[in-house]
């Protein structure tokens, strides 16, 4: 098994099912975890120096943080309703805790955190939605807390890809300082499968193959990105959906495609 491939395994007591920690990466930004909840199951927390965004994957919950309150939230009962979810932007130094009030998962994502930032709400409507690409390279965005909203750090962005597209594709990086080219920016991507047997293939390369690894992607599994180009390949029959967390010493998002598929995008 790579060690950029994170499987799912069974629920702990508070229901975590999945968990990418900037030791367990060896990197320094992006932390991500998954949550499985049971209807009145609670979750508590602390931010402690990292801001953290909750993102309901599916479910509803009433989420308490930074001295807010958001009662039952959450109108996605399945991830590939393809409703923009509800989340909770919390800052550093917060404590915060999740009720569930339905079967509920939960992704906890974070970063550095600089306290430059309230607690707040991000709702399905404030969520840009977007497609990408054309052909069989059409995918199909939703912003959740891109850079032109308020954070330390941190970015997240949802991703559908339907049966037999590419996706992250042509092949792109952003892992070398060179503004306002490329920045530097970690990357986590959480895989489900519509339906849920299916599989996906993700590829992570460097230009000198110093790191190259291909990988069949579960439901439920987890890649890491700590550099290097990084496609995804969704089978015919399967909907591949992905949640993406990217986080860097700056708060940009600039990538460089593979220069040898350039092409591909210069004649979309």
């Amino acid at each position: 098994m790579t060690s950029l491939l994170v499987r799912p395994q069974s629920p702990d007591a508070d229901g975590k099912v999945l968990e990418v920690t900037p030791q367990s990466a060896g990197w320094d930004h992006v932390g991500f975890r998954v949550h499985r909840l049971q209807k009145g199951q609670r979750l508590s927390g602390e931010t402690g120096s990292r801001e953290h965004c909750l993102v309901l994957l599916s479910g509803r919950a009433t989420v308490a943080g930074a001295g807010e309150r958001w009662e039952d939230i959450g109108e996605r009962m399945d991830i590939f309703d393809k409703v923009p979810p509800y989340s909770v932007y919390l800052p550093d130094g917060a404590d915060f805790e999740v009720e569930a009030l339905t079967d509920l998962e939960i992704a906890v994502c974070s970063a550095p955190g600089h306290g430059n930032h309230k607690a707040r709400l991000i709702a399905p409507q404030q969520v840009k939605c977007s497609t990408r690409g054309g052909g069989t390279n059409t995918r199909h965005i939703h912003d959740i807390l891109p850079e032109t909203e308020p954070a330390d750090g941190l970015l997240v962005v949802e991703v559908y890809t339907p049966p037999g597209n590419w996706s992250s594709y042509p092949p792109h990086k952003h892992d070398v300082d060179n503004l306002p080219e490329e920045s530097i920016l970690e990357e986590t991507y959480y895989h489900r499968l519509n339906p849920s047997q299916g599989f996906a293939f993700q590829r992570v390369y460097t230009d000198d193959r110093s790191l190259d690894e291909t990988m069949a992607v579960d439901n439920g599994c987890c890649v890491m990105v700590p550099r290097g180009y990084h496609p995804v390949g969704a089978p015919h029959g399967y909907e591949l959906y992905y949640l993406n967390v990217m986080a860097g010493p700056k708060r940009e998002w600039k990538f460089k495609n593979d220069p040898e598929h350039d092409w591909i995008v210069q004649q979309q």
